[in-house]
């Protein structure tokens, strides 16, 4: 079992899912590995809120070249989550 500060990598924030947060919908990076309980679990824990929905999305690394060589960007997983409403994450208020 993970530790619920390791299931969730650091905040995802552009201009989209900016626009999400008033919809009390909120996006992290997580690992690869992890699955949508472990996801609902980690957020209820630590910011103490009550999650209806989890939806994740695998992102591939995009193909990077400098000069001759040829790099990846590494593979990660966004998951978007849903609060109840009227719940909201203090974290990100200030954006």
């Amino acid at each position: 079992m993970l530790n619920p500060r390791d299931v969730l990598i650091r905040p995802l924030i552009t201009e989209k899912t900016t626009s999400m947060m008033q919809d009390n919908k909120y996006t992290f990076i997580v690992p690869l590995k992890v699955n949508k309980i472990e996801i609902r679990q980690a957020v209820e824990q630590i910011f103490k809120v009550k999650v209806l929905d989890v939806n994740t999305i695998r992102v591939m690394g995009k193909t990077k070249r400098m000069g001759r060589t040829q790099g990846k960007r590494p593979d990660y997983k966004k998951a978007i989550v849903k609060l109840a409403p009227g719940q909201s994450i203090e974290f990100f208020e200030g954006l």
